[in-house]
């Protein structure tokens, strides 16, 4: 019973009819103060739809078990909860049935409690999401990556796709994250009524369908004329019958014989192209040791092919989970994510070949020019740019007097190595031409092999860039290193290696005297090698900027959620972001002049579904923009740059972890794969009927005429 200064909560669909004819109220109860209204049934007695509810009439023709719904929804059926514009007796009527009022214009109803008892009502109108349009109500926002490559557990941080900075980093915050959840000083226990909620959204995603078969048997009730066939209508439905039974022999052969054959070739070719891309991934991930790097660590190229051939393993997993939901109802939301990274995965692969094709084209048909124009580029840049700087660096660069013997003898060394790369680049440059044809050629298997080649192709014709600036960073290292320990021994100190500080020391005369002359030579050897050392840095930063957006490119190419993002316009409903309520502000007697009961305080509010953010759906580009802007505009960077250090490139996983956030953080195995491509379907089985022939055939429902 309801309490009686209780707040009775009635959920009511705002597409329920609004006429002023009766009906009965059908749906659940969840407590003696929270009611869920599924559907209205007019122009129905309440006692006789019990009765209906008792026998299963109300659930009959249902395509698949009505159980999978109501435990979905927390309940084992389906319930009378009231009346509508029916003034019903003690008598006739249950104590705890509640009545609704509507005058064919209002949105608003208007309830009036349970007999004996004038609780306040508050209702809360919501649209019924469309299930064959996959829209659903969520708690918390839909997620467009995969949930398996999150915290493993609360002492071991997952190692896919971050580095161990990052690691200890997100560690350390979800460390400190449950401190202060310890510390907070009030702290609300949910309420019955929110502990509800997840169990209401699931019942509001199941009205519909669940309404929908309540309304086809709704006329089962109603008394109705029968009579018998005519002879023209008996003759039709012979005929009717002869051709549905001659129809279904020929599909039932075709099923038989040709379908089976030619599905097992299909998943025969399908198996065996999963070999091929097991060993090729195989091989991209093999290691020397636990510590090294495999190839697809190293070359954006191998990197890009393990992404496509991770994709092709998934996508029949994908597909095989999609297929069944024909064999559930549209109601269960559990596989609407898994949908749109489906389909938008094959966009993206789509648009991507089609991308590439063109490309392709255009290299392939000026595969001469787009050698020519890349031999004059990295000529320029990479060879005779760089000899010019180093002629240019070894007399009074910009009027700044250096010390021309070390700047004559490095600019030497460096030109005579630019040389010898001038030389090997000259030997192979008549396969350019050739070089291009075959990345014209990959271009056919989507943009993002050009672009993969592309940064690999960058990486290996400026590995001489790399040299330099490895060795100009080491000599500027070791002098700043050197000058700081000249530097205390002339102030009388010395580094204390075991306690990691500066002591004090006594030197003896030609110690200091030595120390002062070496740390006066060093410190005006130094703006020399700074010099070489800030024009090698700004080159090799220079390439690495340009390979990071690069391969934000090929991120944008893999990831970018195209189909998420045309829903997100299209149908916002399918991509639930979370719920909200509002209050609406209505009359205070819309329908009390019509009825005359007295009716109790009635507030409404209309519950709705917010879209999923655009912030939520690119939330992968932000965290890929804070590992670029960590990694290269930190301040452990610019200390790096600023002592000689060297500074890596950001690891190719925490790079592409973002491509990675749509796949399994484990691929399905071969025997997995062939396993679930061979089992048989739940519901070609179910739909199928034996006639008198022994011969297994397909119902085909047709309706009867009254």
């Amino acid at each position: 019973m309801v309490a009686a200064n209780g707040l009775l909560r009635i959920f009511w669909p705002s597409d329920s009819p609004r006429s002023k004819l009766g009906g009965t109220i059908l749906g659940w109860r969840n407590s003696d103060l929270d009611i869920f209204v599924v559907s209205v049934l007019q122009d129905v007695e309440p006692r006789r739809v019990e009765d209906a509810l008792r026998v299963g009439t109300l659930v009959r023709g249902s395509p698949h078990p009505l159980s999978q719904l109501l435990q979905l929804c927390g309940h084992s059926t389906i319930q009378v909860l009231g009346s509508l514009n029916l003034e019903l007796t003690r008598d006739h009527r249950d104590p705890s049935w509640v009545s609704a009022y509507t005058n064919g214009t209002s949105l608003f109803p208007s309830f009036r409690g349970p007999f004996d008892r004038t609780p306040a009502i508050q209702v809360i109108l919501f649209d019924r999401p469309f299930p064959a349009r996959m829209q659903y109500m969520s708690l918390l926002p839909m997620s467009l990556a995969l949930g398996d490559k999150i915290l493993s557990s609360d002492n071991e941080p997952s190692k896919f796709g971050l580095d161990e900075d990052a690691q200890t980093e997100s560690f350390r915050k979800r460390k400190l994250i449950d401190k202060i959840a310890l510390h907070t000083v009030v702290k609300h226990s949910p309420t019955s009524k929110d502990l509800l909620l997840p169990s209401i959204l699931n019942q509001i995603n199941c009205s519909f369908e669940v309404a929908q078969l309540l309304t086809k048997n709704a006329p089962l009730l109603r008394t109705r004329d029968k009579r018998s066939l005519s002879v023209g209508e008996r003759v039709f439905e012979s005929a009717a019958t002869l051709w549905d039974y001659f129809f279904d022999v020929v599909w039932h052969l075709m099923t038989t014989w040709c379908y089976p054959l030619l599905f097992r070739g299909f998943v025969i070719g399908l198996v065996g192209h999963r070999v091929i891309a097991e060993v090729i991934l195989r091989v991209l991930e093999w290691r020397l040791h636990a510590d090294s790097l495999a190839l697809k660590d190293v070359l954006a190229t191998a990197q890009q092919v393990d992404i496509r051939l991770q994709q092709f393993c998934y996508w029949p997993i994908q597909y095989l989970l999609l297929r069944k939901r024909k064999d559930e109802w549209e109601s269960i939301t559990e596989r609407h994510p898994e949908y749109i990274r489906f389909y938008n995965s094959l966009w993206l692969v789509a648009n991507d070949v089609i991308i590439g094709i063109a490309i392709g084209s255009y290299i392939i048909d000026n595969a001469e020019w787009v050698a020519f124009q890349i031999n004059i580029i990295l000529t320029e840049w990479t060879i005779d740019g760089l000899r010019d700087m180093m002629e240019w660096l070894t007399d009074a660069p910009a009027g700044f007097k250096l010390n021309n013997e070390l700047a004559v003898f490095l600019g030497a060394l460096f030109v005579w190595v630019i040389d010898r790369w001038k030389e090997c680049v000259g030997s192979l440059r008549p396969y350019l031409p050739r070089v291009i044809y075959f990345i014209g050629f990959s271009s056919f298997a989507g943009a993002t092999m050009p672009i993969s080649l592309f940064s690999d192709l960058l990486s290996v014709l400026t590995v001489h860039i790399y040299c330099f600036y490895t060795a100009s960073a080491r000599i500027f290292h070791w002098q700043l290193t050197i000058i700081v320990s000249l530097f205390h021994l002339f102030r009388g100190k010395k580094h204390n290696v075991l306690r990691n500080r500066i002591d004090s020391c006594d030197y003896d005369l030609d110690q200091l005297l030595l120390g002062t002359i070496l740390f006066t030579l060093l410190s005006f050897l130094l703006p020399t090698i700074i010099v070489f050392y800030l024009t090698f840095t700004s080159a090799r930063m220079g390439i690495i900027f340009l390979k990071a957006a690069l391969d934000t490119l090929l991120a944008c190419l893999n990831h970018f959620p195209l189909f998420a993002l045309m829903l997100r316009f299209k149908d916002s409903r399918r991509l639930p972001g979370g719920i909200c309520f509002e209050l609406q502000d209505t009359p205070s007697a819309i329908l009390r002049s019509t009825v005359p009961p007295a009716f109790p305080p009635c507030s409404y509010i209309v519950l709705k579904s917010v879209p999923l953010s655009l912030r939520a759906m690119f939330d992968q580009y932000f965290q890929l923009g804070y590992r670029l802007r960590k990694h290269y505009l930190s301040p452990s960077v610019v200390y790096c740059l600023s002592t000689g250090q060297f500074v890596p490139p950001l690891h190719r996983k925490s790079l592409y972890s973002l491509q990675y956030s749509m796949l399994p953080a484990r691929r399905a195995s071969i025997k997995e794969v062939w396993r679930r491509l061979t089992a048989t379907s739940p519901a070609s089985v179910r739909d199928s009927i034996s006639v008198p022939n022994a011969t297994l055939l397909h119902r085909r429902h047709r309706p009867r005429t009254q």
